[in-house]
C-alpha cells in the first residue's frame, strides 16, 4: 500500500513524516527544536523531491579512489519507498544489526529506517548533515566555488567502521589479507605519536586497496542537504535546497586526502590523520577478535587532543568534491519550502538569536 502525503497540512508536520511514520511526533512542539529539526527537514526534503521525481546526487567511490558524481532514488537511500505505508523514520538510535560486532555500548545514529512489515528490521543508517551554501571560507567567491563546512563527530568514524566491518562479518580474513602483514600489524606502538605518524600513510593505502577491491558493496551513508542564502546573509536564495549523499566509501576520501596533505606539510597528527588511525585500528580490532571496542579506541588514541569532534573541513575543501550544477544552482526554489514545512511548523522553531547574523541579514539599518 503506497500512501502519498497531502501537500495540504492541516496541522503542523514535516512532508512525509506524518505521525505514524516516525518516533518522533511532528505536530508538537519538541519535535522541531534546533537539533531536531536539523535531522528531520532533511528526510522530509528528500521526500519531497521524491515526490517531483528528482533524484538526490550521488557522490561515490569509483575505481580510480576519486569522487565520481551519479544519482540515486530517495527509495534507494531510506531502503523503500519513501512513501510506502510499511517505512518508518527512527531518528536518534542504534543500528541494531551492528550490536554483533560491538564491544560496550551502541552510539546512536541521526537515522535508522525500518520495515515495519517485519517485526521493525532495520533498514539504513545515516548521517544526517544540514550543510549552509556557502560557508565562510567560500563566500567571497563565485558561486560555482561555493561549498558547506562538513563537521564530522566520532560517532560517524564508529559507524563507518561499522559499515565497512559488517560487510565482512562472514569473511574477516579478507580484511586481514589487506591489513596483515600490512603497515598495520608492524605499528609497535599505536599510542606513540612518533611512532605511528610514520604509517599513516601506509594505513591510507591499504583501506583505500579493501575498498577498491568491494566497490559494489559502497551504500548511502551520509544525508547531506545543503540549504543556499545570498552571499553569507540569512536570506535565502531563490534556487535555494538540493540533497547530496555520500557513500560509506567516498566518505573517507574527505580525511583521508586532508590527512595526507597536512602530513607532507607538517608532519603532525591531526585530527584528520587520528580519523585514519581511529578507523584503521578498529577495522583491524573487528578482524582479530570480531568486534570494535570503539570507546577504548578513542579514548588510548587521542593523542592529547579533544575528542568532541572527529575533523571539520570547511567549503573550499568541500567544493572539489561537490561541485556540480545543482551545488551551483539547487533545484527546489525557496518558495517550494511551504511545501515541505505543513500547518504552520515554522512557529515551532527556536533558531539561535545571534546579533551578528541579524545585522549582517539587515544592512538597511545602516543606510
Amino acid at each position: 500500500m503506497i500512501i502519498k502525503p497531502s501537500l495540504l497540512g492541516v496541522e503542523p508536520g514535516l512532508f512525509g513524516l506524518e505521525k505514524g511514520r516516525s518516533n518522533r511526533d511532528f505536530s508538537k512542539q519538541e519535535s522541531l527544536g534546533k537539533n531536531k529539526f536539523n535531522n528531520a527537514f532533511p528526510v522530509s526534503l528528500s521526500c519531497y523531491m521524491a515526490s517531483k521525481c528528482l533524484k538526490p546526487v550521488y557522490l561515490i567511490l569509483d575505481a580510480n579512489a576519486r569522487i565520481k558524481h551519479e544519482k540515486i532514488d530517495v527509495s534507494s537511500i531510506f531502503g523503500l519507498n519513501p512513501f510506502s505505508s510499511e517505512l518508518f523514520f527512527a531518528f536518534e538510535t542504534d543500528f541494531t544489526p551492528y550490536r554483533t560486532v560491538v564491544t560496550g555500548k551502541m552510539p546512536r545514529m541521526d537515522l535508522v529506517t525500518l520495515n515495519k512489515s517485519t517485526g521493525t528490521a532495520c533498514l539504513h543508517s545515516l548521517e544526517v548533515k544540514l550543510t549552509a551554501l556557502p560557508d565562510n571560507s567560500t563566500y567571497k567567491l563565485a558561486e560555482n566555488k561555493y561549498g558547506c563546512e562538513i563537521v564530522v563527530r566520532p560517532t560517524t568514524l564508529v559507524y563507518l567502521a561499522l559499515g565497512i566491518a559488517y560487510k565482512f562479518k562472514h569473511s574477516p580474513e579478507i580484511l586481514l589479507n589487506y591489513l596483515d602483514p600490512s603497515s598495520v600489524r608492524r605499528v609497535s606502538s599505536w599510542w606513540d605519536e612518533k611512532n605511528i605518524r610514520g604509517y599513516i600513510l601506509d594505513l591510507v593505502s591499504d583501506i583505500y586497496r579493501l575498498l577498491m577491491s568491494v566497490l559494489g558493496l559502497q551504500g548511502p551513508f551520509v544525508l547531506q542537504p545543503v540549504w543556499k542564502t545570498i552571499g553569507r546573509t540569512a536570506k535565502l536564495h531563490e534556487n535555494c535546497l538540493d540533497v547530496f549523499v555520500w557513500s560509506d566509501f567516498a566518505f573517507t576520501r574527505l580525511f583521508f586526502n586532508a590527512a595526507r596533505d597536512a602530513l607532507i606539510k607538517k608532519q603532525e597528527i591531526d585530527r584528520y590523520a587520528r580519523s585514519v588511525i581511529w578507523l584503521s585500528r578498529m577495522l583491524l580490532d573487528f578482524a582479530l577478535e570480531g568486534r570494535i571496542p570503539h570507546a577504548d579506541i578513542m579514548k588510548a588514541l587521542s593523542y592529547n587532543a579533544q575528542t568532541d569532534k572527529a575533523f571539520a573541513l570547511n567549503g573550499a575543501n568541500t567544493n572539489q568534491y561537490m561541485a556540480c550544477a545543482e551545488l551551483t544552482s539547487p533545484r527546489i526554489k525557496k518558495n517550494e519550502i511551504r511545501n515541505i514545512v505543513l500547518g504552520g511548523g515554522q512557529n515551532f522553531l527556536s533558531p539561535e538569536r545571534r546579533l551578528d547574523a541579524a545585522l549582517l541579514s539587515n544592512p538597511e539599518l545602516f543606510n
